[in-house]
Order: C-alpha cells, then sequence, then structure tokens
C-alpha cells in the first residue's frame, strides 16, 4: 500500500562568505521559514551535513511543532547531481554547459551524480503504508533544482538553469499513479521583502 507523499524542500539561509555557518540575515530567514512550517505534521526532517544548512536546520526545527529530530544525509548535501550525456544538450547551449562543467574537478564531476540517485530513492516518491507523509529537505540549490527537474520529467542537466533563494520553499507532491507535481515552487512570502532576494541571479547557477 502506498500513499502520498509532500516533499518540502528549503534552500540554507544566507551564510557568511567562508560558508561556515549564518548571517544574522540568514538566521532570520531560518526562523521565519520554521514560523510557515511550524504547523506541517512533519514525519521526516533531514539535511545537508555541511554547516550552513546544519544551522538552518537547527533555527528551523526550533519552530516546528511536529518534533522530529533532523537527520544528516550525505545525500542531501551540495554536489554536481548530473552531468549532461553526450549529444543530450542542444548545440546552442552547448558551450553555457560545458563553462558551467568546467569549474568542477573529475572529482566532483563522478562523485555527484550516485549521491543524486540516492536522494531520489531517499526522498521521491510515493510513501510506503496507509498515510500521507509530509518530510522537510534544508539542502542547497543544486539539488533543490535537480530534484525539480525530475518531478517535471525534465532532462537532468536542467538543474544548471534553476536557482533557488535563500530560505525558499518548494513542494514537491508524489502521489501513487499520479505524475508527481511541484505545488509551490521557491516562494518566499514568509520573508520580508529585506530578507528576499532583490535582483536576478548571475547567468550561471548559485550555490
Amino acid at each position: 500500500m502506498a500513499a502520498t507523499r509532500y516533499l518540502y524542500l528549503a534552500r540554507h539561509g544566507e551564510a557568511v562568505a567562508d560558508q561556515s555557518g549564518l548571517t544574522g540575515k540568514g538566521r532570520r530567514q531560518a526562523e521565519l521559514l520554521g514560523k510557515r512550517l511550524r504547523d506541517v505534521p512533519f514525519s521526516g526532517f533531514h539535511h545537508s551535513p555541511l554547516a550552513r544548512a546544519v544551522e538552518t536546520a537547527g533555527v528551523v526545527g526550533g519552530q516546528l511543532r511536529a518534533g522530529v529530530p533532523p537527520e544528516v544525509s550525505q545525500a542531501a548535501g551540495d554536489y554536481l547531481p548530473a552531468a549532461p550525456a553526450a549529444g543530450e544538450v542542444p548545440a546552442e547551449y552547448a558551450d553555457f554547459v560545458r563553462n558551467v562543467l568546467a569549474q568542477f574537478t573529475p572529482d566532483e564531476l563522478q562523485d555527484g551524480p550516485p549521491l543524486a540517485r540516492q536522494a531520489l530513492d531517499l526522498f521521491t516518491g510515493p510513501a510506503d503504508g496507509p498515510e500521507d507523509q509530509h518530510e522537510l529537505l534544508i539542502t542547497h540549490n543544486f539539488l533543490v533544482g535537480y530534484l525539480v527537474t525530475q518531478a517535471l520529467g525534465a532532462p537532468g542537466w536542467r538543474w544548471l538553469t534553476l536557482n533557488h533563494c535563500n530560505a525558499a520553499l518548494t513542494v514537491l507532491r508524489y502521489s501513487p499513479g499520479r505524475p508527481a507535481t511541484a505545488l509551490i515552487y521557491n516562494d518566499m512570502r514568509h520573508l520580508p521583502a529585506t530578507h528576499r532576494w532583490t535582483g536576478f541571479p548571475k547567468p550561471e547557477p548559485g550555490i
């Protein structure tokens, strides 16, 4: 028996320059995200092992009524989730994709995709059992983009074209016998104007 899974995806709050934690603004973003999610009956709460996501999860978790302890997951980390196969990228975009991938080391190009496949196994698809499940994942821009592309049936490399804002919220629904649905994407209504994204991103994915 399977039920519907609701996957709540959030990027960590704004990080300090060396990525070792959050700025004051980032902590406030995380607090407001937690308040928005306070009454969601979460049955699972996962986060990246990196400091900026760990701190975000701690602040968000302090606001939740569900009392679900956050669990660290390597599959929720910050990595390159997919590289295109030969001939997969249309010729007019090939230079763009090539330039972005050149920023990664050979190890990163090799190690990321298996983690992304693990993330799909762990966090997506209908839930086991008779009850609907709500799960929260505090992660990074790349993985949010990748999970959205996979929910919508887009080529894996299209994560390169998505940018998720700090402490913004995306919700994906996985119901038995139905295609995955993006219910909310990059929603910042819980953040005041001073804590929202305020300009167009650079023409390559953020971190």
